[in-house]
């Protein structure tokens, strides 16, 4: 029967901010890359959602971990439990023969060999037999559909939780490639900055990922099928603790994440600057492809295009299209071995 040479294969794509799994090309777990530990044993007691919403909620007992910063493991114990406990979300109903698994796991394009070991091994404890590494930027690519082994450029700009990661790709390898430390996280924490300075009030990482959803932009001007109403913020005032409301416009969020929107542009005129000019004529051509969490933030291709000057794709599922283009590496792990660590 052969029972015992059952390979379960899976890609995943480990963010900072949500970790992704596929399977039979069908995403099966989309959740937050938070897992919840008992402080004494390391216990787990939940991982993803559940355990994102105890995050900041927590007492002396229970700590919730984000055990990736910037794209990269910060907490190898609990990067570990929070892998196999996804692994263990997926529905197997082979359950029994407890298969031998291949994992497709993407990291960033800026990886130092210290980070792309550290999450190797954590894809080995929480049970990976063959683990395969893929570069965010390369499966950003196949995900949404180009060619990637074509002798022409395409430019992709993936901003996720931890990083922005700025690729050039041709005839399938990264021709040159920028990884910056400015993306959704950093966004995020502006925000609470902003909130605690310029309205006095206290917000935590929830609240100012939840402002950030609703009005968070890029332009002071949006078209105004796109301009969405004011936010609502409730929370304690810093001095007095008495409650607040206070109505966030789109605007002035625009003002309070310029800065760090700038140091993008910069990055993205950096990795064009080192681009060579025959491809420089295919990105100009073809566009430069936006993926990741912060692709959806409003007005941001705009920004990017008017002052770049070259247009700027925004992804069909930007969210999920690393996770999409990890799977295809999977299924393909012939034809794009060369693409894998």
């Amino acid at each position: 029967m052969g029972l015992f040479s059952f390979t379960q294969e899976i890609a995943m794509d480990l963010g900072t901010a949500n970790t992704i799994i596929i399977k039979d090309g069908k995403i099966v777990v989309d959740e937050p890359s938070v897992v919840a530990l008992e402080r004494k044993t390391d216990k787990v007691i939940a991982v993803g959602d559940k355990a994102r919403q105890m995050h900041g909620k927590t007492h002396e007992n229970i700590r919730t971990i984000r055990p990736l910063r910037d794209g990269v493991i910060a907490d190898f114990t609990a990067a570990e439990h929070m892998i196999r406990g996804m692994i263990k979300m997926i529905d197997n109903k082979n359950r029994l023969f407890s298969p031998s698994l291949r994992i497709v796991v993407c990291i960033p394009s800026g990886s130092t060999e210290v980070e792309i070991r550290a999450i190797r091994d954590s894809a080995e404890h929480a049970g990976g037999r063959d683990v395969y590494m893929i570069y965010e930027p390369m499966a950003a690519a196949l995900g949404i559909g180009l060619d990637v082994e074509a002798p022409e450029g395409n430019m992709i700009v993936d901003i996720g939780g931890g990083t922005t990661e700025i690729a050039v790709i041709s005839l399938g390898g990264i021709v040159s490639n920028k990884s910056i430390k400015i993306a959704g996280d950093d966004l995020t924490e502006d925000i609470q900055e902003y909130m605690s300075r310029q309205h006095n009030i206290k917000v935590g990482e929830r609240t100012a990922e939840g402002i950030k959803i609703a009005v968070g932009s890029a332009l002071t001007e949006l078209a105004e099928n796109e301009e969405p109403e004011d936010f609502i913020v409730h929370g304690p005032n810093r001095m007095t603790s008495l409650p607040m409301d206070i109505p966030i416009s789109y605007q002035e969020m625009a003002h309070c994440l310029d800065k760090s929107i700038s140091k993008m542009d910069s990055a993205i005129l950096s990795a064009l600057e080192q681009t060579p000019p025959e491809l420089y004529a295919d990105i100009v051509k073809n566009g430069i492809y936006v993926t990741g969490g912060g692709a959806l933030l409003r007005g941001l291709s705009k920004r990017f295009s008017d002052k770049i000057g070259i247009p700027f794709h925004v992804a069909e599922d930007p969210l999920h299209a690393v996770a999409k283009g990890t799977g295809i590496a999977l299924n393909n792990i012939e034809k794009f071995n060369f693409l894998m660590r």
